[in-house]
């Protein structure tokens, strides 16, 4: 019998765009939409622990396959009970397709008809991802939400390079959809083809994206990603190619804008249907002394905090917020303590929470 098949369910929609609070029912837990999604690349968030992640309010996290698949193995993982009893993370989680990161190893991979051969960035290893591979790892994982194997392209590239990837992506979904039916091995075999994503590509071409979105949908999934943008395109491009799929992808599926961070793109794309995200910013700014406010990110460095003894933000709930001063945590930064990454990591995923926590409660109060 069917245990656990993920479930989208809208809760409401906005009067002013395409923007909707919704909610995604998986095995693990329940997660409001729109959300962000803190990133644990190799299985842990970087700076803090998985107990302060569920202090900040997040409800999902995403893992690396490509990382986590090179070490410490996804069999290693399995036998330990999954991926959630590895880390300790007893709610949702997404992994990605690993097609990212073999994306920005340019030099090191070769892409095929039948998937990608690659060297590992950690020995110099050669392997080779298949669509079957990567839905074969996910599902040791025993994840929640999984991504297909898909070809990203980078900005600039050519008509010709985007539609060529177009073409892989399609063929690697339908080789995924066929594929994941068919694993009887693994944490969580009871539907596992509920579990599975599309991911739509296309640069910044809108006939590729329109038509990647078409082919996509066709094939036919519980949810969609929207992959290969923030790689450096303009933001009124990447509202452009949200606007070309809008109203072709199934309306009552999430949607995830893979690897898109920055506040001001997520409010944006939220008003075209955007549901989920995922990235490294708020992590990575806090290892290089960042902080984020609503004006913008700003950086714990500058002199003028020296004796700035008010915290971060006044208005934020956060841990860092409610107990450091600015002039606190700049010296230990200055002084190279990790409890300075620490605390700035801590007030970074909190302003995300805090961000989307305000978006869903306009949307319902509309």
């Amino acid at each position: 019998m069917l245990k656990w098949i993920m479930r989208f369910t809208i809760v409401k929609k906005s009067k002013r765009s395409k923007a909707r609070v919704g909610k995604i029912i998986t095995e693990h837990g329940e997660v409001d939409t729109p959300a962000f999604l803190p990133i644990a690349t190799q299985g842990a968030i970087k700076a803090l622990l998985f107990k302060d992640l569920k202090e900040l309010g997040a409800q999902i996290t995403l893992c690396n396959t490509y990382h986590l698949y090179l070490r410490p193995g996804d069999r290693v993982i399995r036998e330990a009970g999954g991926l959630h009893k590895f880390i300790a993370w007893e709610r949702p989680i997404l992994t990605d397709s690993g097609g990212f990161q073999v994306y920005s190893l340019s030099e090191f991979r070769k892409v095929t008809e039948e998937g990608v051969e690659f060297k590992s960035h950690i020995d110099g290893t050669r392997h080779f991802f298949t669509p079957a591979k990567v839905l074969e790892i996910q599902n040791n994982f025993g994840s929640d939400i999984m991504m297909p194997l898909d070809e990203c392209v980078g900005f600039p590239c050519t008509h010709k390079e985007a539609e060529e990837a177009v073409r892989r992506t399609t063929l690697w979904a339908q080789t995924s959809k066929f594929h994941i039916s068919n694993l009887h091995t693994g944490i969580h075999t009871q539907h596992p083809n509920s579990r599975l994503f599309g991911i739509v590509q296309g640069g910044t071409f809108p006939d590729l994206r329109k038509r990647s979105a078409e082919e996509i949908a066709e094939i036919g999934f519980p949810g969609y990603g929207i992959g290969g943008l923030s790689v450096g395109e303009p933001q009124e491009k990447m509202f452009a190619m949200l606007e070309s799929i809008s109203g072709i992808l199934p309306e009552n599926t999430p949607k995830h804008l893979l690897g898109v961070g920055y506040a001001s793109d997520i409010l944006g794309a939220v008003k075209y249907g955007m549901d989920t995200f995922d990235c490294v910013i708020p992590t990575r700014l806090a290892r290089h002394g960042s902080y984020l406010t609503y004006e913008g990110k700003q950086s714990i460095r500058a002199a003028r905090f020296e004796k700035d003894f008010t915290p971060i933000d006044p208005e934020c709930d956060c841990y860092t917020c409610r107990n450091h001063s600015k002039a606190y945590i700049r010296h230990i930064f200055g002084a190279r303590e990790i409890a300075a990454m620490q605390l700035l990591t801590i007030h970074n995923l909190r302003f995300f929470m805090r961000l989307m926590q305000k978006v869903r409660q306009e949307i319902l109060e509309e």
